[in-house]
This record gives C-alpha cells, sequence and structure tokens, in this order.
C-alpha cells in the first residue's frame, strides 16, 4: 500500500540523489579554468572578462579561474590535456581543434546587436591611400591576425584564392602574422603594412570600432584616427560567430550549469554581460558542434591550398 509517507520520502530520496549528483561533480572539479584568446591588449581582455568570470563562480558554486591565451594554439592544446574547461574559440580554431582530435563541444556563441549570430573578415586600408581593390596590392605588404584566426587568415586565405591569389605569400612582398587583431589594425594605422585583415560585424561592432572608442589608433601628428580614416576594399560572406566550447569529458550536470549559466547572464548580471559585450552583443545563443561543419569543410580547404604551395 502506497502511503503520503511513502510519497514524500521518495521525493525526498529523489532531491537528495539530484542534489548529491550535482555536488558530485563539483566535488570533482572544484576550480574550472576558462581559457579566451585576447583581440585586444592583455589588460583590456583582464577588465573585460573578469566579472564574466566572478559571475560565472558564482553561479556554478565553484572557483572559475580566466586564463588569457597566447594565441589559438594554446586554446586547442590547453582542452586537449583537459588543463582548459571552457574555452572562448573563434570559428576556425574550433574547426582545427575538432579536426585534430580535440573533446570539445560547442555549446552557445554571441547574438550581435541586431540578433544576427554572424559576423565578416574584412580587407581594411586606409583611405588615405590609392588601394580601392585587392588587385591594387600585389607586391604590398599584408597584415594577417594568427594561424588560426577565422577572419585573420583562414577566410582571407579562401577570398583571395576566389579572386584568383591562391598563393598570397608570392603575391605580397610580404604577409605578417601581428599575432592579434588589434595588432593588425595599429600595423596598418602605422604603415607597417599595406591592408590589414580583419573581423566586422557593422560600423559599430568590430575591432576598429572598439579601438577608435579607446582612442588607440593615432595619425603621424599625434591626434585621434577616425573611422573615415579607413576603407573596406573586400567584405567576405558572412561567417558564423565563434563558438564557447566545453570539454566533452565533463559530466553532464556540470555542461548544464555551464550552459544555464551563460543563457541567463545578460539578466542576471547585467553590468558583468555589458562590461564584457561592451554594448555589442544582446546575449549567448544556443549552439551544437555540427553548427561549424561547414568551418571544418573551410579548414580542409585552406589546408589543401598549403599542401599545394608545399609541392
Amino acid at each position: 500500500m502506497i502511503t503520503r509517507r511513502l510519497v514524500l520520502a521518495g521525493a525526498a530520496a529523489l532531491a537528495f540523489a539530484g542534489s548529491a549528483s550535482a555536488e558530485d561533480w563539483k566535488a570533482k572539479y572544484p576550480e574550472l579554468t576558462f581559457a579566451v584568446v585576447p583581440a585586444e591588449n592583455a589588460s583590456g581582455v583582464t577588465e573585460r572578462w573578469t566579472p564574466f568570470v566572478e559571475y560565472l563562480s558564482k553561479q556554478l558554486g565553484v572557483k572559475v579561474t580566466l586564463r588569457i591565451a597566447n594565441d589559438y594554439a594554446a586554446v586547442i592544446e590547453g582542452q586537449r590535456a583537459g588543463n582548459i574547461h571552457i574555452a572562448s574559440y573563434g570559428s576556425a580554431s574550433f574547426a582545427r581543434a575538432r579536426l585534430t582530435g580535440v573533446k570539445t563541444d560547442a555549446f552557445a556563441n554571441d547574438i550581435n546587436a541586431d540578433g544576427s549570430t554572424g559576423y565578416y573578415s574584412v580587407f581594411f586600408v586606409k583611405a588615405s591611400s590609392p588601394y580601392k581593390s585587392v588587385d591594387q596590392l600585389k607586391g604590398k605588404n599584408l597584415g594577417l591576425v594568427d594561424p588560426n584566426s577565422t577572419s585573420g587568415n583562414n577566410v582571407p586565405r579562401f577570398e583571395l584564392d576566389k579572386m584568383g591569389i591562391p598563393d598570397a605569400d608570392t603575391y605580397f612582398s610580404k604577409v605578417v602574422f601581428t599575432g592579434s587583431h588589434e595588432n593588425a589594425m595599429l600595423a596598418l594605422a602605422q604603415g607597417t603594412v599595406d591592408v590589414a585583415a580583419n573581423q566586422w560585424t557593422s560600423d559599430d561592432d568590430s575591432t576598429l570600432a572598439q579601438m577608435l572608442t579607446k582612442g588607440m589608433l593615432k595619425n603621424a601628428d599625434g591626434s585621434a584616427m577616425k573611422k573615415d580614416d579607413f576603407r573596406i576594399i573586400h567584405k567576405s560572406a558572412p561567417i558564423i560567430n565563434g563558438p564557447y566550447a566545453y570539454n566533452t569529458d565533463l559530466p553532464e550536470d556540470a555542461k548544464a550549469a555551464i550552459a544555464k549559466a551563460f543563457f541567463e547572464a545578460p539578466t542576471k548580471d547585467k553590468a558583468a554581460f555589458e562590461r564584457l559585450s561592451d554594448g555589442q552583443k544582446k546575449g549567448f545563443h544556443p549552439a551544437s558542434t555540427k553548427d561549424w561543419d561547414g568551418t571544418i569543410e573551410l579548414i580542409k580547404f585552406v589546408d589543401a591550398l598549403r599542401k599545394k604551395k608545399a609541392f
């Protein structure tokens, strides 16, 4: 005979089991490492991300430590080794991680201010230069970002190939990896390169826009540069915003808690989210690993170009 006491006891047991399950993953993972690749200088990354990481620690009930990686490869290898539990990836670096066997799964990506979830790779030149198209830049210097950057290397090479330029290294006098999106724009502003590849969502949402707001780009006379001092001469097809991904081997309860904390961030800690997004994002969009299948095909294409060049 089922009594009210048995029903209550059963409910209590289920509640305890759920609570115990949640505590089990926290006992195994008392600290989670969250890695990001700087698109700006390290101090800027720390200022933007620290409030959000503190929010995650509070929501998850375990310490979340921010790791500012030197480059995309460091994030890939950190997740491969299990030293990085959550990572902010570019689309190409996530595809590279998956192609090389890293156990990582996407769970979210950014929602732009206009509600879209993509961006573009563009070629910038200075507006004072005579260059209006890529075919006018043969023999000039090209600034790229990082070998594993989507908008700063892989898509630019794909776009150049579509223009009949399969080998950027012979078309341009010099191809320079600058190390970050900010550094690429600094190199262009300072005249180190004649054209720079970079990410761009809109005139108000890009690395260039962020740098102009901070007053980071200067003319030779020391005056602040403006939006009109730069010109886009080529824009790619839309690219899906890079994912936030967690280790595949994390307990399911932990993964669910991480995703929930991300999706609730804009309302649960509006200040931290707005500091993180600089007012350029609306929130986080649910995503899955297969959303980047197309990017994996792009990476295979760029790899094939490199192999062809090697022979």
